[in-house]
């Protein structure tokens, strides 16, 4: 029964199971403090709303990206992630 107390305190004490972690707070945490490390940036296929061709774009990509058909610009880059223009569509990779 003390063991059982004594678990349960800590338990209260942490919020939560170190071992299975929710994953809106793994999500939150820094990517180098996450039960098991990946980054926060992604490859994506982007799709031009003009010609409707599929050009992949780094999600922290630094220099503006055109579409290679058309030429019409697909992503502007801010600090961080790149702005997608309006009416582009795409999916992560």
């Amino acid at each position: 029964l003390g063991l059982f107390l004594l678990v349960a305190l800590i338990m209260v004490y942490f919020e939560g199971d170190l071992l299975h972690p929710d994953l809106a707070s793994e999500k939150r945490k820094h990517k180098l403090k996450r039960l098991v490390q990946s980054p926060n940036s992604f490859f994506m296929d982007v799709k031009c709303p003009g010609c409707f061709a599929i050009t992949t774009v780094f999600s922290n990509a630094q220099t503006v990206v055109f579409c290679g058909s058309c030429s019409t610009v697909l992503s502007q880059p801010t600090g961080g992630k790149c702005r997608l223009t309006e009416g582009c569509s795409f999916r992560k990779k």
